[in-house]
This record gives C-alpha cells, sequence and structure tokens, in this order.
C-alpha cells in the first residue's frame, strides 16, 4: 500500500515537471519568435521555428489541448492558434499574466462595443422597415385619393387613412390613440393592410 501510494505521488511529480519542462519550452518559442496581433483588430498568435521546434511545439500545445496550426513560409516554419480562447490559453501556459489581463479586458471592449453595433444596426433597420412601409401606406392612400376619393372606402378604413395622411410621422399605435373609440396598433395595420390591397387592386385593374 505505502509502495503504491509512493509511486502515485513520484508520478504526480514527474508529471508536473514534464508539464513544467513543456510551458518553458512554449516560453522560450514565443521569446525567441512569437508575435501576438493587436487583439483589438484581431486575433492571431504565431510563432515562427525551425521544422523540429515547429513539430515539437504542434505536439506540446496539443497536450494542451489547443488546436494549432502549421505552414512553411519563408524558409521556417509558422506555428499559429486563431481563436481568442486559445491564445488566452497560451499566455496562461506561459504565464504571461499581465498580458492575459489585458487580453481579456480587451475582448470583453470587444463584444460590448460588437454588441452596441448589432443593436444600433437592429434599431436602423427596424425604422428604416418602419419608415418604408409608412411611405407605402401613404402612396397607397394617396393613389386611391386620386382615383376615386378616400369618401368611397368604409368608414374605419377612411378615418384610418385621412389620419395617416394627416400625420405621416405618427406610429400605427400613435394612430390607433388618435381615433374615436381607439383601438390597437394591430388594428390600425390591418386597416392599413387593407388600404395597400385596395390600391393595388386598383392598379391591377386600371392595366387590364
Amino acid at each position: 500500500m505505502k509502495t503504491s501510494f509512493t509511486k502515485i505521488v513520484r508520478n504526480e511529480i514527474n508529471e508536473k515537471k514534464r508539464m513544467d519542462k513543456n510551458r518553458a519550452f512554449v516560453r522560450d518559442c514565443f521569446i525567441s519568435g512569437g508575435v501576438i496581433s493587436n487583439p483589438r483588430r484581431t486575433y492571431h498568435l504565431e510563432f515562427t521555428l525551425d521544422e523540429s521546434n515547429a513539430d515539437r511545439l504542434m505536439k506540446i500545445l496539443t497536450i494542451f489541448e489547443l488546436r494549432p496550426k502549421k505552414i512553411a513560409r519563408g524558409g521556417h516554419f509558422v506555428v499559429y492558434l486563431k481563436e481568442a480562447d486559445e491564445i488566452a490559453d497560451v499566455l496562461k501556459i506561459i504565464r504571461a499574466n499581465k498580458s492575459l489581463l489585458a487580453l481579456e479586458e480587451m475582448r470583453v471592449e470587444k463584444a460590448i462595443a460588437n454588441n452596441i453595433n448589432r443593436k444600433v444596426n437592429f434599431e436602423t433597420a427596424n425604422l428604416t422597415k418602419t419608415v418604408d412601409a409608412a411611405q407605402s401606406q401613404i402612396d397607397a392612400i394617396k393613389f386611391i385619393a386620386k382615383t376615386t376619393g378616400l369618401s368611397v372606402l368604409s368608414a374605419p378604413l377612411e378615418k384610418v387613412a385621412r389620419l395617416r395622411l394627416e400625420n405621416e410621422n405618427l406610429s400605427m399605435a400613435e394612430i390607433g390613440e388618435l381615433l374615436e373609440p381607439p383601438i390597437s396598433k394591430s388594428g390600425v395595420n390591418h386597416r392599413l393592410r387593407k388600404l395597400c390591397k385596395i390600391a393595388e387592386n386598383m392598379k391591377a385593374s386600371e392595366m387590364k
């Protein structure tokens, strides 16, 4: 029992020594030929080495559960990683703690900026869609007014049509609040869709 436990302890110590040796090799490779791109722009870490050291580095990084790639460039070999998480892991391996902290801060800043941009783009797209839809509704109502007059419409449709023409910048919800009695946004949308359909049918009839 004692011999077995002693063996376990020795194996653990040997494994630690082996991993420390691997860490030291990765660190030496980075010092001699490592480059990290500016994380604010892109994620890229590479080591420029001779073939023998490149192969050894590939093997060691795989032991650390990373997925490096290797290419030949200008008589040397380049081992590289392009995932932010894996680059962070390399910094942990070589114990570049300050650089790791800086990388994580940049990743957070980049994530926040990307999230803000996505929200702005989404809201801009929705606004554009809303403006385009409102203009289509106004164009349809104007066509009906010019062709037959709005008085030929049913009372509910005529009320919505006139309110839309008189208040081009209002939302459908705001138009609904101006009606007597007030109706929901979906109710206004339903009536405006009917008006657009009427205009489409009138245009189709003119073309026959």
